[in-house]
């Protein structure tokens, strides 16, 4: 069994995958940037334990991590616990995607993922929208090649910040409205937040279609897919996403580990 994990800034998504890269189980957890690799082994041991699985059946771990002070305690963890050399994930590992950046071993190595696994499961061009603590925009041209995207802040903080900066307004559910016309301050809010962020994806999005397309005219328009925990959430806001995909992260991680081995 591979454990992949993907260690973001506000949870942390593990994922267990037979060989055929079907998730048996999947669990999130917040991310604490404190955590020791003895918290760490104790969390995933009740994971395992709350589906009747032991640590012992995982025989690979590969991680994408944004988190350095995380990246360090979950290689140490495995060490100690599992005794195997994990899988680390970053622009510096040669995993098959030409990456066209001004310097491409600045790329995160989520963002690597998802171009890994959106390529192979959806083809190119392909466009992902990753609503998570931030939205980022990936973007593989119809040759494959990382091309470049945009980086915002996520719904969550823009949420948090207009919490805690507007003495009036309160928390609300984060589900999407029927209306963009907020009819109280609920909706308003609800309107402002998830139909504000479907819209920002859709004003991008057409903008990147739009310049890929006079790069090379002749290509086929991009897919267009939405993950990240929000993202069914967003996707219920616009029409602009093909598919929606919450576990692209995890399984571009297992692309990522396949490719490595001999």
């Amino acid at each position: 069994m591979l454990l992949a994990i993907d260690c973001g800034n506000t949870q942390t998504t593990v994922g267990m995958l037979d060989d055929a890269g079907t998730i048996v189980h999947q669990w999130r957890m917040a991310t604490n940037t404190t955590d020791t690799k003895d918290q760490l082994h104790s969390r995933l041991h009740s994971y395992f334990a709350m589906f009747g699985r032991n640590l012992s059946e995982v025989t690979h771990v590969a991680i994408a991590s944004v988190v350095p002070a995380l990246s360090q305690e979950w290689q140490a963890m495995m060490h100690s616990v599992l005794n195997t050399e994990p899988l680390m994930i970053d622009a510096k590992l040669d995993c098959g995607l030409c990456i066209a950046l001004d310097n491409p071993y600045e790329l995160g190595a989520d963002r690597i993922a998802n171009a890994m696994a959106a390529k192979a499961r959806y083809g190119s061009p392909v466009i992902v929208v990753d609503f998570g603590t931030a939205t980022n925009i990936d973007v593989v041209d119809a040759d494959g090649t990382f091309v470049g995207g945009a980086i915002m802040p996520g719904l969550m903080l823009s949420a948090q910040a207009l919490f805690s900066r507007a003495a009036k307004l309160s928390s609300v559910p984060l589900i999407a409205p029927q209306h963009a016309l907020g009819s109280n301050t609920e909706t308003a809010v609800q309107s402002g937040l998830i139909v504000g962020s479907a819209a920002m994806a859709e004003g991008l999005v057409e903008r990147i279609q739009t310049e890929l397309l006079e790069r090379n005219p002749s290509a086929p328009r991009a897919v267009v897919v939405a993950t990240g925990g929000l993202a069914k959430t967003v996707a219920q806001a616009t029409n602009i996403f093909d598919y929606v995909d919450g576990n692209l992260t995890i399984y571009g991680i297992y692309q990522i580990w396949k490719q490595q081995q001999p």
